[in-house]
């Protein structure tokens, strides 16, 4: 029978931190993430023990430290320390939700709603505290100046205390916290699907919800530059107004919009190569001239295609 293991007695519990049976813990947090790998955690419990207690509130439930207690229970600990949170319900969901932003990496839909309702909740207890603009408007360029001298003094709003507890950018966090404020259901949807990407969210969420809809389809796939042309003339004109640059706009190809990134690089890197003479006779020399010379006669097909004369 595998043997029950209780945190290192040598370690002493710190005065404002109890004891809790394993089963005793509730685990009834939407927050809490008790699928993820936690081998390297077991490794440094079995070793060093459990330095920072899990937190629990007054019935039991779990609100922050989800991996800990996954690694605890799975090492078969009987006990785990905890530190018990008596503040209202609001104040509870921030840490669970603080507890996801500053711990394992989250995938962009939950991060955008974590934020967002962090915010919401923040917001509700500090009235005081700058509050997020969540208009998602076409800015000048005066007034994009004015919004970063803005940004660059907020200390106390949401996304400043954020950025600082995970080293994300004050404008990282506001956009992402309009994508999950602005967006539709069905905009979510797609993005979750992966028919769409942050760029065109970020575009079509200047429409309303109702309009979202109406426009979705006629984007999806589009590239970031056609679904904006789209996105504006909904905007000023409305759905036909859309349907009209539909007609006009030649949609690019995927494959093309792909290579259009790398190539530049590969332009740069050669021309600098050209104009610096540089020489490589390296282990490596094989296979680069091989993917180049590849590249020359695909580039030959090519233009033969497109009926262009080299």
């Amino acid at each position: 029978m595998r043997p029950i293991r209780t945190p290192p007695p040598q370690r002493r519990i710190p005065l404002n931190v109890t004891l809790r049976k394993i089963s005793a813990v509730k685990l009834n947090s939407k927050y809490l993430r008790l699928d993820t790998d936690v081998s390297a955690l077991k490794k440094s419990l079995e070793s060093v023990g459990l330095i920072h207690p899990v937190t629990i509130n007054q019935d039991d439930e779990l609100l922050a430290g989800a991996r800990r207690f996954q690694a605890v229970r799975e090492l078969g600990w009987e006990d785990i320390p905890v530190q018990v949170v008596e503040r209202d319900a609001l104040v509870q969901e921030l840490i669970s939700i603080d507890e996801n932003l500053v711990r394992t990496p989250l995938a962009n839909l939950d991060l955008e709603k974590y934020l967002n309702r962090g915010r919401e909740i923040y917001e509700s207890l500090h009235p005081a505290a700058n509050k997020i603009d969540l208009s998602a408007e076409d800015l000048s360029t005066e007034e994009k100046a004015k919004l970063k001298e803005k940004e660059e003094q907020d200390e106390d709003s949401f996304a400043a205390i954020t950025a600082e507890k995970t080293g994300l950018s004050k404008s990282v966090i506001k956009s992402a916290i309009k994508r999950d404020a602005l967006a539709s259901d069905a905009v979510k949807k797609a993005r979750g699907d992966g028919e769409i990407n942050a760029t065109k969210t970020n575009e079509i969420i200047k429409l309303d919800k109702e309009a979202q809809e109406q426009i979705l389809p006629l984007i999806a796939n589009r590239t970031a530059k056609e679904a904006r042309q789209i996105i504006a003339a909904a905007k000023d004109g409305g759905f036909e107004a859309a349907m009209a640059v539909c007609d006009k706009v030649v949609p690019l190809p995927r494959e093309y919009s792909q290579m259009m990134s790398p190539m530049r690089r590969v332009n740069r890197s050669i021309s600098r190569i050209l104009v610096e003479e540089l020489r490589y006779d390296g282990p490596e020399q094989r296979k680069i001239n091989n993917e180049l010379m590849a590249l020359k006669n695909n580039l030959v097909q090519y233009f033969a295609m497109m009926g262009v004369d080299g």
